[in-house]
C-alpha cells in the first residue's frame, strides 16, 4: 500500500494494490544469511518504485545490498527512503520508523496537506503502464550432489539462457554440498526459466532458492 501511494506521488499514475508484486521473508534461511556475509552482502527488505522507458514498476521484495549501497547500512528500528534521479544521482532520508511521535507526526502531515488542498494526493494525469518483467541481478542457493561437473552443467543452463555469474561460493561435500552464486542483471522472466531447467537436474537434492540482489552501488 505505501509503495501504490509512493508511486502515485513520483509517477502521476493510477497503481492499485493488485498492481505491486510483493514477496515476504518467510522464504529466507539462516544460511542464506551466512552464505550472503561471505559475497559480502546484506539482506534488506525494499519497496521500489522506478520509471523505466517502457513504464513503470512497483514492487516490495527482500533483496540483499552490496556495502557501497546507501540502504545498507540501514538497521535497527530505522527506515530510509532513497530517492534516484539523473539531475541528483541520489538522496538518501532516515530516521525512526515506528513510535507514538512519529507516527503522530505523519498523519498530521496528512492531515494538513489534505486541508491545504494539495492537488499531488490525489492527482493522476497519466496512465503508464506498470511492468511485470523487469531486470534483476539475483543470489541463487543450490543443494547439489557432490558429483563431479554439476558446477558446469549449472553454468551452461544459465550461459544458454543468457545469464552470466557474477561470484561463485562452493562448500560443503557429500550430502552437504552447496553451490551459491550470484548472477548478473538479467530479465526476471529468463532467470526463472533458467532456474526452472536447474531445478529439473537429477543432481538437485531440493528445490533452488534465489534472492534478488541490487548490485549498485554509490562512492561517496
Amino acid at each position: 500500500a505505501k509503495m501504490a501511494i509512493l508511486a502515485r506521488l513520483a509517477f502521476h499514475t493510477p497503481v492499485t494494490l493488485d498492481q505491486v508484486d510483493f514477496e515476504g521473508i518467510e522464504d529466507i534461511r539462516p544460511d542464506d544469511l551466512a552464505y550472503a556475509k561471505e559475497l559480502g552482502l546484506s539482506l534488506k527488505l525494499l519497496g521500489v518504485a522506478e520509471k523505466l522507458e517502457e513504464g513503470i514498476t512497483v514492487r516490495v521484495f527482500p533483496c540483499f545490498l552490496y556495502p557501497g549501497h546507501p540502504l545498507a547500512p540501514i538497521e535497527g528500528p530505522f527506515n530510509a527512503v532513497m530517492v534516484e534521479a539523473p539531475e541528483i544521482t541520489e538522496v538518501t532520508m532516515s530516521g525512526p520508523g515506528a513510535g507514538g511521535l512519529q507516527t503522530a507526526a505523519a498523519v498530521l502531515g496528512d492531515v494538513v496537506s489534505v486541508v491545504a488542498g494539495d492537488a499531488r494526493l490525489h492527482t493522476a494525469d497519466r496512465d503508464l503502464p506498470v511492468l511485470t518483467d523487469v531486470a534483476s541481478s539475483f543470489y541463487l542457493h543450490l543443494e547439489v550432489a557432490d558429483e563431479s561437473g554439476v558446477l558446469a552443467e549449472v553454468a551452461r543452463i544459465l550461459s544458454d539462457g543468457g545469464i552470466s555469474v557474477k561470484s561463485v561460493v562452493q562448500r560443503g561435500l557429500g550430502d552437504d554440498a552447496r553451490l551459491v552464486m550470484v548472477v548478473h542483471r538479467c530479465l526476471e522472466s529468463d532467470f526463472k526459466a533458467a532456474v526452472a531447467e536447474i531445478a529439473r537436474h537429477e543432481s538437485l537434492k531440493s528445490p533452488p532458492r534465489f534472492i534478488r540482489v541490487i548490485e549498485e552501488e554509490f562512492v561517496a
